[in-house]
């Protein structure tokens, strides 16, 4: 006949199987939790605000303008120069990520100041595939800054293309220093910002105003 102390470890014996079992019948809620947690932190993550920004090239020499591939010119270059002190901060954690220009100097050399000094490569396209071009720059480049030196005639459809603002002024054929700034969320309306860089550019010893054709 089993003594009392043995009933009593039969007792415990029996209940610690359907103990652990609610114990891990309780753990189960929280694990999924977690993961759900982890999967909405991943989604929200790869779902980041892309930001393109378009600025046209910057003054060419007038006198180069007609053979259809013009260096910058002397305005040209300090514009550029005060393009990326406009862009090198821009994002005070990363700055801009990817730049792009067209395969004429003009755009190129506007974009190098800037390229210098994030030390990044710029990628040379062609901006008139509108389409295609824009599904690139979103497919690459999602959640990250880019930089788009393009032409004055193609900036308007290359925004709009991102379904960004249809009422950008056209270009004038003296100076532009506008920046267009394109911000893409994951969720929502994609909103289009217009700055200035051109605006703190002090006038060269002995000329006037902006005189440069781009």
């Amino acid at each position: 006949m089993a003594t009392s102390k043995e009933r009593r470890r039969e007792k415990e014996r029996r209940r610690t199987p359907s103990g652990t079992k609610r114990r891990r019948s309780r753990l189960v809620p929280i694990v999924i939790y977690v993961l759900v947690c982890l999967g909405l932190a991943w989604f929200f993550e790869s779902q980041a605000t892309t930001t393109i920004i378009f600025v046209r090239n910057a003054d060419v020499e007038a006198a180069a303008a007609a053979n259809g591939d013009p260096v910058l010119s002397v305005l040209g270059r300090r514009r550029a120069e005060l393009l990326a002190d406009a862009l090198q901060d821009i994002d005070v954690v990363a700055g801009v990520d990817a730049i792009y220009a067209s395969e004429f100097r003009r755009t190129q050399q506007t974009a190098a100041p800037v390229a210098r000094r994030l030390e990044l490569d710029v990628r040379i396209t062609d901006p008139y595939q509108i389409e295609t071009f824009m599904g690139q720059l979103l497919r690459e480049h999602k959640g990250e800054i880019v930089l788009v030196v393009t032409h004055g005639d193609i900036l308007a459809p290359l925004v709009e293309e991102l379904h960004g603002s249809k009422n950008i002024p056209a270009m004038d054929d003296v100076s532009d220093d506008n920046i267009y700034i394109v911000t893409i969320p994951w969720f929502g309306k994609v909103k289009t910002l217009r700055l200035h860089y051109g605006l703190l550019l002090p006038p060269m010893p002995g000329s006037g105003p902006f005189t440069d054709t781009l």
